[in-house]
């Protein structure tokens, strides 16, 4: 997936055998996400699927999982996002990344989420899911880039139990389309989704994303969803409970993360 994985640890476990360990295993488990789902590797079983060679009810479990998650998200999303596009050749295609990414991350952190007294927060692709156990700790505290100037941050996140997704063009170019119309959508910068997991923070950002403008009254429809959404001249417009996405007077994107860097998967 070529996705660079980074944690945070802060407690009992951070720096021992334990926490070492369950890194370890979160590293194994989205390696073999990777081995799984890939669209990169021909012997995936998202690239069998996709030539026809493998039926999805003889894929394993999680990739049945994750198409019926695809499926859901289709339907709520009203076809803005599809994980089968019809590409240039006119071919559709099965990429199942823009769940994928989300809903590895979410799990995986269950070995993170099995040491006591240890908060964590884990980084895929510059989305995290966090926990904080003692409810006198801090937050943590996640940095939103402006979409405009990445080095700067337009608000900050303070996170107890939850995840963050962000949708944008900023790093990776054009790469949203509504899979409605195919085309890339207009008059949003970016959109940032604050949920109680990764999977559906990740989609939402993607789906509301891809909408453009209507994406706005869409994401507010969502239950238990809040985040900030960057519009193309700038404006920011906060949606939800405003109190989970704060202004931030830090130019630095990476102010209150104090991420422990990781691999990239895939690479």
């Amino acid at each position: 997936m070529g996705l660079p994985i980074s944690v945070a640890l802060r407690g009992r476990h951070a720096g021992d055998r334990r926490g070492h360990d369950a890194w370890s295993a979160v590293v194994a488990e989205l390696r073999e996400v990777d081995r799984v789902f890939s669209t990169y590797r021909a012997d995936s079983v998202v690239s069998r699927l996709d030539r026809g060679e493998m039926t999805p009810a003889a894929a394993p479990p999680e990739v049945r999982e994750v198409l019926a998650i695809a499926e859901r998200a289709r339907v709520e999303s009203g076809g803005a996002f599809d994980v089968r596009r019809r590409g240039d050749d006119r071919v559709v295609r099965l990429d199942p990344s823009g769940v994928v990414k989300g809903w590895a991350v979410q799990r995986a952190a269950a070995h993170l989420a099995a040491l006591r007294e240890t908060d964590y927060c884990l980084g895929g692709g510059g989305d995290v899911v966090a926990r904080v156990v003692d409810p006198q700790a801090p937050a943590w505290q996640i940095g939103v880039e402006d979409p405009r100037e990445p080095r700067r941050l337009v608000a900050r996140v303070p996170l107890r139990d939850g995840a963050v997704a962000t949708s944008a063009e900023t790093h990776r170019g054009p790469h949203v389309v509504d899979a409605r119309t195919g085309r890339r959508p207009t008059g949003l910068a970016s959109v940032t989704v604050v949920a109680p997991d990764l999977t559906w923070a990740d989609i939402d950002a993607t789906a509301a994303f891809a909408m453009g403008t209507d994406g706005l009254a869409w994401l507010e429809s969502r239950p238990g969803r809040s985040g900030l959404v960057v519009l193309d001249d700038g404006t920011p417009r906060v949606l939800g409970q405003p109190a989970r996405c704060l202004p931030s007077a830090s130019s630095t994107p990476s102010a209150g993360m104090p991420f422990m860097s990781g691999p990239t998967i895939g690479s």
